[in-house]
């Protein structure tokens, strides 16, 4: 099966790789970049751009060298304008009417299955597969795909994957549903991956640090643009 794999520069979709090509599956390796981690929005009290482990410039050269140590062709799509549409700007306009946002979720339906989809369909691919910690199965007497948790329950993932259509789903693959974290690196380490010990990244990629509201007040401020929320009062990162 021809299979187009989202390769994030992380242990867990290097090794989804790995195990699809142990498979023996045709490969194509795709990397999104994101969020230009050089506009000085995401910076430290310095004004230096903060370490991040996802989205990095770093992370596409992981992604480019675990491709070319496993010996499949490897692309980065530069979807950035895309990102803080479909992304940012909604977090940013959530987080000020006083909601919890979770951007992943936007990001994986609204563009990266939506982006690698089309893509895939391009190339002659049969799934799009990625590293998360989830499983979709087919229903057949409802004729619906299901999506449901990680084996490994700690590191389930299927809530960042809740708004995916059926279209989408029909079309995902995650090989590490049914895995535990250590099995996951245990395959990096044997097909030798430079990702194999590579720490986990768990915060936003666009705020490294945390610091919502920080970031949404040195992102407006870049954009020249005052933080109205919808009483009209003027946001401030103290509640005020």
């Amino acid at each position: 099966m021809k299979i187009a794999v989202a390769m994030s520069g992380g242990v867990d979709s290097s090794a989804a790789a790995a195990l699809l090509k142990e498979q023996g599956h045709e490969l194509v390796g795709f990397t999104m970049q994101l969020w230009n981690q050089r506009r000085g929005v995401s910076v430290d009290e310095n004004g230096d751009p903060l370490p991040s482990r996802c989205c990095s410039l770093d992370d596409v050269y992981d992604a480019r060298r675990v491709a070319e140590s496993l010996g499949f062709p490897f692309y980065v799509l530069n979807l950035e304008r895309e990102f803080e549409e479909s992304v940012v700007e909604p977090f940013i306009q959530s987080y000020l009417s006083g909601e919890t946002p979770i951007p992943c979720v936007a990001c994986n339906s609204r563009l990266k299955f939506a982006s690698l989809d089309k893509m895939a369909i391009s190339l002659g691919c049969e799934k799009v597969a990625t590293g998360h910690y989830a499983r979709v199965e087919y229903d057949e007497a409802n004729d619906r795909y299901r999506l449901f948790r990680g084996r490994n329950h700690w590191k389930d993932q299927s809530y960042f994957l809740w708004e995916l259509t059926q279209e989408q789903l029909s079309h995902a693959y995650f090989p590490l549903g049914e895995m535990q974290k250590e099995e996951v690196r245990d395959i990096a380490r044997e097909a030798k991956l430079y990702t194999a010990e590579k720490q986990e990244s768990q915060e936003i990629c666009f705020v490294p640090d945390g610091k919502y509201s920080e970031f949404i007040d040195r992102y407006l401020d870049h954009e020249g643009r005052s933080a109205e929320t919808p009483a009209g009062r003027r946001y401030s990162q103290y509640g005020g």
